[in-house]
């Protein structure tokens, strides 16, 4: 499902006071090479569309500089997410001696999540992209979806927990209500939408991740 948004991006710089209230995830560089990867960007691409240099980007895939918060946000614009995509917010109720995010766990008031201008809100399940598996909460406003159909590697498969979800596979038309479930290869032209008139929440599992 991922790679198929319009993301909604702010205009406006970063908000500075913002960054206290928020902890970076330690694990930066590994979610910066994973997303440029998706995105099937080399360093080069990269570099070009954010204005930094070829070496202090591998430096922060390496874990051997952390960006500025200016430099991260060119490298979110670049990969098409949010700045906040790469924060963590810092729980009151994280407890004494853990650390956020977990290595295994993504606690419920920490999910990453993108808001897209058309109607559609994705939020990651899994802690992160470098395994084989996306796994996603997907948040359909009424009416929303996409109109153009499109293909990729992998498989897909999902449920729908609340609402409605029209899919169209190759030239087969599904109308799928709560509690129905579907599966198909990513490589076969597929879209989709929400017909109701209210929110369509779908959970989403793509292989290999296109986030």
């Amino acid at each position: 499902m991922p790679n198929h948004h319009t993301p909604r991006m702010p205009d406006t710089a970063i908000d500075l006071e913002m960054v206290e209230a928020v902890r970076a995830d330690p694990r930066l560089g590994q979610e910066v090479h994973s997303l440029r990867k998706i995105r099937r960007l080399t360093l080069e691409q990269l570099a070009e569309k954010t204005g930094l240099s070829v070496g202090f980007i591998s430096q922060i895939e390496r874990g051997q500089n952390r960006p500025s918060v200016g430099a991260l946000y060119k490298i979110s614009r670049a990969l098409g997410v949010s700045v906040g995509w790469f924060f963590f917010p810092v729980a009151d109720d994280t407890p004494a001696g853990r650390e956020a995010p977990e290595e295994h766990v993504v606690r419920a008031g920490l999910r990453r999540s993108i808001d897209f201008a058309n109607g559609i809100v994705d939020e990651l399940l899994v802690p992160n992209l470098a395994g084989p598996l996306e796994l996603l909460k997907c948040v359909f406003a009424p009416g929303s979806g996409i109109q153009t159909s499109y293909a990729h590697e992998g498989d897909e498969a999902g449920i729908v927990l609340e609402g409605e979800l029209e899919l169209w596979v190759d030239d087969t038309y599904y109308h799928l209500k709560s509690g129905d479930s579907f599966s198909f290869k990513s490589s076969s032209p597929h879209r989709y939408r929400n017909p109701s008139r209210r929110k369509t929440v779908v959970i989403w599992a793509i292989t290999p991740p296109s986030f």
